[in-house]
Parts: C-alpha cells; structure tokens; sequence
C-alpha cells in the first residue's frame, strides 16, 4: 500500500480509510535522536487506544520528561498528551465577590506538540500544513534546530517501511503464521527487540 501511495495510485484518505477498517492498525513510536523504539502495539484507531498507546510511551520516560511530539493529523492524539502531560491549574479571580473558577486541566509548560496535516487531492499531495497544538512555533523550531531538523514525520514513517519490510503479519500480500491481533502483537514485539538491541549493534560495527 505504501507503494501504491507512493506512485500516486491512491491517496492518503485511501489509505487511511482501507487500514481504519483492519481490525489491526499498527501504532509506533520511535526517539529520532537515539532511534530507539519507545513503543508498539496493535489496535483500533480510537482514542481509547491513543490514551493507551500514549500512556506506553509516557511509561518507558523519565518521571518529569515531557518532550516534543510530533504526529500526523489524528485529532485524538491531543486528548491523549493533554490527559498524560497536564496539570489543574487554578485561574485568578476576575471579580472580587462570588464563587472563586473553577480550576482548569491545562498542557503542561514545558509541553511541545505539532502535527504534520497533509491535504491530498485527487490522488495527488498537494499540501502539508505543520499544526503546532500545544507550546509555540518557535519553541517547537528552536528544539528541532538543536538537531538541524524541521517539522515532520520522516523518522516514523521510515520505521513504518522497516516493519512492513521484516514483519511477515504486517506485510500485503504474503503468506503468514498469524493475522490475528494476539499474535500480530507477539511479532512486533520480537521486531522491537531486534530493532532496538541487534540493529543497533550492527550500525556500531
């Protein structure tokens, strides 16, 4: 399908409508800078699943570690990091007779979040708008030019090629042991282990 999104065959709405309606849809969450995989599993596109998925990778960080996230367009991604990585915050008094606010559940300052929204038309990308959702554009700007990187999603979805390259399950078209969840989890789970441990070793050498 990558393939075919590639040579312009299909759109990216096309994709995306055709993988929603896999009961596995595969969520992946990779550190650019050490090029570790924090996170994968397998699960519908929801948000209960987002919260979940983010909760995997909020897990596997530092206690106070809240660092820049950057995603495609999923609207449900925001629930997810604001649940994780906020904070009640107590708004001033506006009059000084009545009930005090309320207190408000707000990202935490520290917090950085942009998403990649592409617009595909006719089969063809036609536009890539970079959506900064929680902190500014130039504190998201600033993080990534420590790295000489810009906003997108490049590293994810070079990983999202690798998977589909040595995960028989994952793979369209081709004989496999399982493509049930259960054991769709337990494959990718192994291509973790290797991603993370043997590749690594062999790039050292």
């Amino acid at each position: 399908m990558l393939s075919a999104l590639k040579a312009g065959k299909v759109s990216e709405d096309e994709v995306i409508e055709r993988l929603s309606r896999s009961p596995q849809w595969v969520w992946v969450a990779v550190d650019p800078e050490s090029k570790l995989l924090l996170a994968l599993d397998v699960g519908d596109r929801t948000r209960a699943m987002a919260q979940r998925f983010v909760h995997q990778v909020a897990q596997v960080l530092a206690p106070d570690c809240a660092p820049l996230f950057l995603t495609d367009g999923f609207r449900e991604y925001l629930t997810a990091l604001l649940t994780h990585y906020g904070q009640w915050v107590q708004p001033p008094r506006r009059q000084a007779q009545g009930p005090a606010p309320k207190p408000r559940w707000l990202p935490l300052p520290q917090l950085l979040y942009a998403q990649v929204v592409k617009t595909v038309h006719r089969r063809r990308l036609v536009r890539v708008r970079h959506r900064v959702v929680f902190g500014t554009l130039e504190a998201v700007q600033q993080v990534l030019a420590a790295c000489g990187w810009q906003i997108n999603t490049a590293f994810i979805e070079r990983v999202n090629l690798s998977i589909c390259q040595h995960v028989a399950a994952v793979g369209r078209r081709v004989s496999t042991l399982c493509k049930g969840e259960d054991g769709l989890r337990q494959q990718l789970a192994l291509y973790q282990v290797y991603y993370n441990f043997c590749r690594s070793i062999y790039r050292s050498l």
